[in-house]
């Protein structure tokens, strides 16, 4: 393994008329330790983003803004269930990693 060795992956649902907003806020947002950022597109208005850390310390010294940050953008989000709220998150060290090359 590299020295990017963990993952979060974020499952959302944004409402309709709050996707321009969102991605207006989560392209000006930087975590400090997050080397690489993807957001995928799964339904109409269901997203799943999956944030590559340089370690599980890196994604842990940055919960207080992440929190400010899903604070930020809650208003956008529909709720998944009563459970779960607006957000699926989970986290942890990658297992496995393939490079594929066009």
């Amino acid at each position: 393994m590299t020295a990017q060795n963990f993952m979060n992956v974020v499952r959302f649902k944004l409402k309709s008329d709050c996707i321009d907003q969102y991605f207006e806020v989560i392209d000006k947002t930087i975590f400090e330790g997050m080397t690489q950022r993807y957001i995928a597109k799964t339904g109409d208005y269901d997203y799943c983003f999956v944030g590559i850390w340089k370690n599980a310390e890196a994604i842990a010294d940055q919960r207080p803004a992440m929190i400010a940050h899903l604070d930020e953008v809650r208003g956008f989000m529909e709720e998944l269930s009563p459970e779960l709220g607006v957000t699926d998150p989970v986290s942890g060290n990658i297992v496995s990693k393939v490079g594929y090359h066009d």
